[in-house]
Parts: C-alpha cells; structure tokens; sequence
C-alpha cells in the first residue's frame, strides 16, 4: 500500500530558510509489516507520523509505504515495485532487522548500492539499523557508517540522558531529552569511523552494561569492560561522494515519539539527508493526541 503527500506550503517561519531550494525533494519512508506487541514496533504509525509533521516543508515530496516494501501484482506473481524509488532523494527504513531485513532481500542490497552511489540519502530506524555481519554489515558501511551486530552490540531498555548535543543541522532546534525506550549502544562502525558523526551520545551505567539486554540478555564482557565510555545512539554519515545517512537506534516504543526533541532530531535527520537545509529552529511539530495514537496495527 502507497500513500502519497504533496507537500505544500505551511509552517511560514520555514518557509523563509527553505523557499530557494529548487525543485522538489522526493523522500520514500518504508514503513515493516505489524511486529511485536501493541504500541511497540508501529513501523506504520510512525512513519505515517513522520510523514504528517513533515507536511509543512516547503520543496519535499513524501511517500510511506506501507508493510515492509512496495510491491506490484506481474501475472501470478507478486515483484518488487521499483516506481516508488525512482527519483528519490532519500530513503528511510523503520521496519525489523536482522536476517528479514527489507533492504538485503534478493537483489535489494544492488538496488540500494545504485541508490548510495547516487548521492540518495538514506538513514534506517530502530531494528533497521540491524543486519547481519559479513556482506549486509559491510552494506551497511557503504550506506550509513554503522549497524547493529548481534551479541557484538546491545539492546537494553533504559533511559539516556543526553544531555548535551553536538552542533549539526540535524540537531538545530533539539534541546536535551531522556526518553525510556529500547536504544541500542556499541555499534560496529566503518573503520576509523570515517564520515560518522555521533548525535546523540550519553554513557550507560555499570547497571545497564550489566544487563539484562532484551535478546539475548547477556551480559557480554566486552560491554561490561567497556564501563565508563559514552556511547552513541544516533549518528549520521557522509559518503564520499557526498550523500548522506543515518542510523536511530530508538523508536521502539510508539509513545515516545510524543517528545518533542526526539521527534525533531528523527524529523531533522530525514531532511538532512534528502539534501535539503534545516531551518535554524529545526523541523517544528506539533501532532494532536490523536495523530501520535492514529495508524497502529491491529495486534
């Protein structure tokens, strides 16, 4: 299922800093299939949310699509549908992980390399940050500079504070917060960490490193030995030639998407890779109670 936005004019204290861009940006948000319990893993509501608070930005075209990948009926078969991705200035991932992963089924790892070697931005959400090791991770390099291995990296539910942020685009307008939620820490980087800029860090307690981690619940001697070190939850990546990614280890739990900071920074990360400017403010947002309930799956 497609739903497509035309974004139009609103939000005018935007309108100035992004007036001049030029010709439309075209984002895809690919929202996963229904996963886990309700109120956790709303791939769907989520990226229906993002798509709502990103109405306002003048010069963005955005699509969600829904359920894991677009797909067309050919015959009696069920294909991949490239005409979503075609003209894409970035693409956001927020679906499970792992071995399932959207973007390394088939020939999807070719299709997204064409699309990085592009300049198409792209950035992965929550489980999205997850592939496996060998091929997918070193995929997962080219594209954002970092993933979730599993039992290398962690999954604990716990609350970060961060507290200060670094000056970037993709932090323009967002103030320390500290949400509780499943954010993931220790993630295998690019060599030297090249292109990675860390967003939003904040260093665990003996206790978090200690576990239990949601899967497996450890805990790992690596981890625990590295008590003390700040760790990043969010950071984004600049390639070579010049196109962009990120990685958000949050968004587990629906209901945090509430914070208004947390929302900015996810909201401002996506912009940031299609190549647009962030408004010195940041991407403003403000969702009714009922647009941040709206979409859920029926689990």
């Amino acid at each position: 299922m497609i739903s497509m936005m035309r974004v139009g004019l609103g939000m005018l204290a935007m309108a100035g800093s992004l007036a001049a861009l030029g010709a439309d940006k075209k984002v895809l948000l690919v929202a996963g299939r229904p996963s886990h319990p309700p109120g956790m893993h709303e791939f769907r509501a989520g990226m229906l949310l993002f798509e709502r608070c990103l109405a306002g930005v003048p010069g963005m075209q955005v699509r969600v699509a829904s359920n894991g990948w677009p797909t067309r009926v050919v015959g009696d078969l069920v294909v991949d549908d490239p005409g979503p991705f075609e003209g894409v200035d970035a693409v956001v991932i927020y679906a499970d992980g792992g071995g399932g992963h959207p973007a390394i089924q088939g020939q999807r790892t070719k299709w997204f390399d064409a699309l990085a070697k592009k300049g198409v931005g792209l950035g992965f959400v929550h489980f999205g940050v997850e592939v496996p090791k060998g091929d997918p991770g070193a995929a997962m390099h080219r594209w954002v500079g970092g993933y979730y291995e599993h039992l290398f990296s962690v999954n604990p539910m716990w609350k970060p504070e961060f507290a200060s942020l670094p000056e970037h685009p993709v932090t323009r307008g967002v103030k320390p917060f500290a949400t509780h939620d499943e954010w993931y820490f220790n993630m295998r980087w690019v060599p030297g960490e090249k292109g990675v800029t860390p967003i939003l860090v904040a260093t665990p307690s003996d206790k978090v490193r200690n576990g239990p981690y949601v899967y497996p619940q450890g805990p790992y001697e690596h981890i625990q030995a590295a008590r003390g070190r700040a760790e990043t939850m969010m950071w984004v990546h600049e390639r070579e030639n010049g196109g962009r990614g990120f990685g958000f280890t949050g968004g587990h739990t629906h209901k945090n998407w509430a914070d208004p900071n947390q929302r900015r920074v996810l909201l401002n990360a996506v912009v940031w890779i299609a190549g647009m400017q962030v408004p010195e403010q940041g991407i403003p947002s403000s969702p009714t109670d009922a647009e941040l309930t709206a979409n859920q799956d029926k689990k």
